[in-house]
């Protein structure tokens, strides 16, 4: 680990490195999914951990708090590592994604499953929305869904967290419910990415590559989530601490942990 001072001394080369990333993020993420070349524990994606590990500690939680009989939306799917581990557990799974290039992989990884499917859509906006439910009512299930939101809500800005939570809403309805489980980590970017593996004199791959292409991501923990979900619109059904994973980066074999929280929301 480095030291307090030569942790700050990153600080240029993560200013250079992130300097050229897209401003617009939909373009930041379609441009990221584009250049993947491997997913899993030896892959470029620095949150696909390659192992169900993760999954297994929310597992608990979900069977317990999500209607099983309601379609499950994966908001930012990704690669659909998360959709398709669902799909054992509800009706249908669909994974949704504002990029492009992440559904398409996302299919390809997910061929010959079923009550699996995939949409690229901006769920922080109301079109978003409408390809969703017009998918969910095409694939049989026209009313309400539950949703699972995984490390997305942390590389939001605050307007489009609230944005993305008022449009999940009427999703929702009365009878779904919103599992979210996000990186949580108390501490500054230069001091994230040295838990990471970060050095002066090298990053891991797959982190730089994030660090290249990618929006700055923040933390979401109990403060985030009352803005983003307000009282008024959202009951706390449970929340508490979890383990974030990430690939392996500093070893071979043993994926990353950071400090997360989840949340199990209904709608009021």
């Amino acid at each position: 680990m480095l030291s307090a001072l030569k942790k700050y001394l990153l600080l240029p080369k993560l200013v250079k490195l992130s300097s050229n990333a897209p401003k617009d993020p939909r373009v930041a993420w379609d441009q990221y999914w584009g250049r993947v070349g491997a997913t899993g524990a030896r892959g470029d994606v620095l949150w696909d951990s390659g192992s169900d590990h993760e999954l297994q500690a929310y597992l608990e939680h979900l069977t317990r708090q999500l209607d099983p009989s309601l379609p499950v939306v994966d908001v930012g799917c990704g690669t659909g590592v998360f959709s398709r581990a669902l799909a054992a557990y509800f009706p249908f799974v669909l994974g949704v994604d504002v990029s492009a290039n992440a559904v398409a992989r996302a299919a390809a990884e997910s061929d010959g499953m079923e009550r699996v499917s995939y949409v690229a859509a901006d769920m922080t906006v109301p079109a978003g929305t409408r390809a969703v439910t017009e998918t969910l009512a095409a694939a049989g299930f026209p009313d309400e869904a539950n949703i699972f939101i995984r490390g997305v809500l942390h590389v939001l800005k605050k307007p489009a967290q609230a944005a993305l939570a008022a449009q999940l809403h009427p999703l929702v309805g009365m009878q779904g419910r919103v599992f979210l489980a996000e990186t949580d980590f108390r501490g500054n970017p230069i001091q994230y990415v040295s838990h990471l593996g970060a050095t002066l004199h090298s990053i891991p791959a797959p982190l730089e590559k994030a660090i290249r292409g990618l929006p700055m991501p923040g933390r979401f923990g109990t403060e985030q989530r009352r803005r983003a979900f307000p009282e008024a619109s959202w009951d706390v059904v449970e929340d508490g601490a979890v383990t974030i994973e990430t690939r392996p980066l500093t070893s071979a074999d043993r994926p990353e942990q950071i400090p997360g929280y989840f949340a199990v929301l209904q709608a009021r």
